[in-house]
């Protein structure tokens, strides 16, 4: 393989508190073992229209504690083609680029995955995404924060709840999986938490929450995820009140706040962890995978495996929400 000189890193797909501690790891780490790196703004759009900037120590400075991501992200329709991908390979060789750190999720590493695969290229995937939806890492970058996030919403919501009677539904971000939903609804002592995981009988629901009327309580909190199989949160709260009026009924939709924010200390060590031991993985010739950390330990994932397959949550989990908020 080719001697590793100059390696590019990039943030790619929705942004996620973390990914600046992990650019700057990144940078530092190929900075100490004499490498050059390039920053690459605008994910694979950047790479496609050769927008590269050689970055220093000084150049991360200060961004550990700041959300969003200063490489700016995007998501690349024009990658997803041959042409696109042959371009953005030209571009790398143009400029010397011989290794990449592709900072994202699921669409990134699949399109890591086939640039590596079409070019025989080295690219390595740093997790990051507030989903916690990937395989192969027991947290991804940024989900710490997010599930932080709704928490200190849940809790404001909960004062004004138990003020007038009032019953929350509160939507949280998860098309595809619940991991969000399921840990703040835990740790906000939710009434019920539904996710894509796990089927939604409204039924049941209602059921539930004739229960706490009877079990005289007179608020509550609901944690929908977006792509829970009734809808979301708004379409939930509408089957609820058509059959079940005892409730005065509230629905609040938390949106990208929790993409946002300062990360907290969990992701600022998980993201400066993962960029370290990307550069590391590179100069050792690992490429076509995902850096992970399981049982806080650094575990090398090909792409297949971590685009192919998806974290699974812990049912039992579930049973002990409901349980709790008995």
């Amino acid at each position: 393989m080719k001697e590793i000189k100059r390696i590019g890193v990039f943030t790619s797909g929705g942004d996620a508190p973390g990914m600046n501690a992990a650019i700057r790891a990144v940078v530092r780490t190929g900075n100490y073992n004499k490498l050059e790196v390039i920053g690459i703004y605008r994910g694979y759009d950047g790479l496609i229209n050769s927008e590269f900037q050689t970055m220093n120590n000084s150049s991360v400075a200060n961004i550990i504690q700041r959300g969003g991501t200063i490489l700016k992200t995007a998501r690349s329709e024009s990658f997803r083609t041959e042409e696109g991908r042959r371009t953005a390979y030209q571009n790398l060789i143009n400029a010397g680029i011989d290794a990449l750190v592709a900072i994202g999720g699921d669409g990134t590493f699949r399109g890591a995955m086939a640039l590596g695969n079409e070019y025989d290229y080295p690219v390595v995937g740093v997790p990051g995404t507030i989903d916690n939806d990937l395989f192969g890492t027991d947290f991804t970058i940024g989900y710490d924060t997010a599930i932080n996030t709704v928490i200190e919403v849940v809790d404001k919501l909960r004062d004004t709840a138990a003020s007038h009677n009032r019953l929350f539904f509160v939507e949280v971000m998860g098309r595809d999986a619940g991991f969000i939903a399921l840990r703040s609804g835990i740790a906000g002592g939710a009434e019920d938490i539904l996710v894509p995981e796990s089927k939604t009988i409204i039924e049941d629901l209602i059921d539930k929450l004739k229960n706490d009327r009877r079990e005289n309580k007179t608020s509550g909190i609901i944690i929908v995820s977006e792509g829970d199989d009734q809808g979301g949160a708004l379409e939930i709260a509408r089957k609820v009140k058509e059959k079940f009026d005892y409730y005065d009924t509230r629905v609040s939709i938390i949106g990208h706040m929790q993409r946002g924010g300062s990360p907290t200390c969990m992701d600022r060590v998980l993201a400066s962890t993962l960029g370290y031991d990307a550069v590391n993985g590179l100069l050792e010739g690992k490429r076509g995978v995902m850096i992970g950390q399981m049982n806080l330990k650094t575990v090398y994932i090909p792409f297949e495996k971590a685009t192919k397959h998806h974290q699974e949550m812990n049912k039992s989990m579930l049973t002990m929400a409901n349980i709790l908020s008995l």
